[in-house]
């Protein structure tokens, strides 16, 4: 079965950081890109980051550019996403999908063509 599930969400004050988590069962993470999305109630799927598949080094939104970073361990199939310096404005669910390519242009991650998608993390961000 092909699935990803995201881990690792949770309650965090203001300027403090958290760790996701992504695992691939049923294929190999290093055969695709990799995106992190993220989507707050009443609000659009925002895309965070993604990495490609040969790459080491990720792309970031703008909204998240120097805050994040993104890393993929390929040994054991997982993805991650370092949040540092959160905001309340991060608080959403946090989801990673998986594509043929990044699909990112001039500081956006776009969602068009993520195929398999995680049931997502909460990510709260609040004193």
């Amino acid at each position: 079965q092909v699935q990803l599930v995201e881990s690792g969400g949770g309650l965090v004050q203001p300027g403090g950081s958290l760790t996701l988590s992504c695992k691939a069962s049923g294929f190999r993470l290093d055969d695709y890109a990799i995106g992190w999305f993220r989507q707050a109630p009443g609000n659009e799927r925002e895309g965070v980051s993604c990495i490609g598949i040969s790459d080491t080094r990720a792309e970031y939104a703008d909204s998240v550019k120097g805050r994040f970073t993104m890393s993929r361990d390929n040994s054991k199939n997982m993805v991650y996403l370092r949040m540092d310096s959160l905001k309340p404005e991060d608080t959403a669910t946090y989801y990673c999908a998986a594509h043929f390519t990044c699909n990112y242009r001039r500081g956006t991650v776009y969602s068009t063509g993520y195929g398999t998608w995680g049931q997502g993390t909460q990510v709260t961000v609040s004193p």
